[in-house]
């Protein structure tokens, strides 16, 4: 998969949140043989159905979750973070990998391989728990997408996922071209195009060569859809006493409010 294992100072495992919620037995179990490998900008790290070989444990990097049918490009259903796992649900219900993973913000995640694992869910229960809750959760997020999709315009969808991005990226600035934004959203460029100039018209966002800086977070809430923050409360019931932690530090603000 044309991985890089990262220095072995790159980042403590529990910046996971999902690691961080094991106690230690459990967590020094699954990370006894795990790597911390960099993942490149829109890297494959799954392919749709095809046999997941390992799961990984976002750390600072950002993985969208795609589905692709009728030949059509795919579209992105969720988002997983360091709140969340990739391809661990699958292991436990012995299936193919759910959709395309792709690599949305470069940075570091911890790698399990696939046996290792299929190891210490059988002799974790609690760790299998854990896994079941963020499937919960993660099928939360893609409902909430699909009802946004359908009930709310175009800027507000474009808010919502910049807000999601944001909280994730560990600054304001991140790598986006309105291309890979429109296969996001599954709408035209030219769509696209228009959303994001009403957002950088009003001073919500920036937009120079192929990055996205929001300079306004305050504004880009405004003028996001109620979806933004139901998704965030999806994930403040797997995390109550973390979530401030685990994602964006400007997550502390808006679950106060």
């Amino acid at each position: 998969m044309n991985e890089q294992t990262a220095q072995p100072k790159a980042l403590d495992p529990r910046t996971n949140r999902l690691l961080a919620t094991l106690d230690r037995d459990d967590y020094d179990a699954l990370v006894m043989d795990a790597k911390v490998v960099t993942l490149r900008f829109r890297k494959r790290i799954m392919n749709q159905d095809e046999h997941v070989g390992a799961v990984y444990f976002p750390l600072t990097a950002m993985i969208s979750l795609l589905l692709a049918t009728d030949g059509q490009p795919p579209v992105e259903m969720a988002t997983i973070g360091r709140e969340g796992v990739v391809g661990a649900s699958e292991l436990i219900l012995k299936q193919g990998a759910m959709g395309l993973s792709l690599t949305q913000i470069p940075g570091v995640a911890v790698r399990i391989d696939a046996d290792v694992f299929r190891d210490v869910i059988g002799r974790r229960p609690l760790v299998e728990r854990l896994i079941h809750q963020h499937l919960y959760a993660l099928v939360r997020q893609i409902m909430l997408g699909a009802a946004c999709n359908r009930l709310h315009s175009m800027e507000e969808r474009c808010a919502r996922w910049l807000l999601l991005t944001h909280d994730q990226a560990g600054g304001d600035t991140f790598p986006l071209t309105q291309e890979f934004l429109s296969h996001m959203l599954g709408v035209r460029r030219a769509t696209i195009s228009v959303a994001t100039g009403m957002l950088k018209k009003a001073g919500f966002i920036r937009y120079v060569r192929g990055k996205i800086t929001v300079t306004d977070r305050p504004g880009l809430e405004s003028a996001s859809c109620e979806c933004y923050q139901a998704i965030i409360r999806v994930y403040s019931d797997l995390f109550p006493s973390t979530l401030g932690e685990a994602l964006h530090e400007n997550l502390s603000t808006i679950l106060v409010r």
